[in-house]
This record gives structure tokens, sequence and C-alpha cells, in this order.
């Protein structure tokens, strides 16, 4: 009994405010028709996105994949240096080269600077830095 009086309350208070949700819909789309051509610009725009992502993904990172050179690791090798090596331009045709440290990589400015403001500024070297 009671399944029946929850089935009939829900059902017709669905049907009742789905009737006033479409007469709310039909009231504004009467008074603001610009409605349906922003909303075909805006299906538009979310379909084409997802056909490009869909068909063309993102990835996470940029990276290519590098060939390395067989025996290049370090602890193969027995090199005390702790280089990676690895074949210039992919092609295992070419000699190994030591890959460049990520660490140890400093990176020099071109800039010319009078000896006071580079004394002032240039902190590499200096204690705490």
């Amino acid at each position: 009994m009671a399944s029946m009086i929850a089935r009939r309350t829900f059902s017709t208070s669905t049907r009742r405010m789905a009737a006033q949700v479409d007469a709310n819909l039909k009231a504004e789309t009467k008074r603001n028709p610009e409605l349906y051509i922003l909303g075909g610009v805006m299906c538009a725009a979310l379909g084409g996105a997802g056909l490009y992502f869909g068909r063309t993904p993102t990835q996470s990172t940029s990276e290519s994949p590098v060939n390395m050179s067989k025996g290049s690791m370090p602890w193969e090798t027995g090199s005390e240096s702790g280089k990676y090596q690895y074949h210039p331009g992919g092609d295992p045709a070419n000699a190994p080269k030591d890959a460049p440290s990520a660490v140890n990589v400093v990176v020099v400015p071109d800039v010319d600077l009078p000896k006071r403001l580079h004394d002032k500024y240039n902190k590499w070297g200096k204690d705490g830095y």
C-alpha cells in the first residue's frame, strides 16, 4: 500500500514539475529568442572541442624519446663521472656522447654590467645561495 502511494505521489509531482519547467522554458525563449543562436554556437564550440581533443589528445609533456646507447648506464660502464650517454640526433650510427647534467647546468647570461652592479646582484658562489 505504501509503495502505491509513494509511486503515485512521485509520478504526479515529477509530471507537475516537468510541465512547469517546460512552460518556463517556452516563456524564456519567447522573451529572449537569441538564446537559440547562443545555444547553437555553444553546441558547435563544445562539439568542435570534443572532436579536436578526441582525435588529437593532449600530452602531459612535450618531451621526445631519445635512444640511449647500449651500455650507457654509468654503473654498466664503470665510469666514475656518472654520466649517461646518448646517440646525437637519435641515430645509432653516431658515436655516443655524454648527456648534459640536469642538476649542474649553469646558464650564464650575456649581459655586460659594471663591476659594482655585478658584485651587488650576482649571488652565485656567495654564502646562503
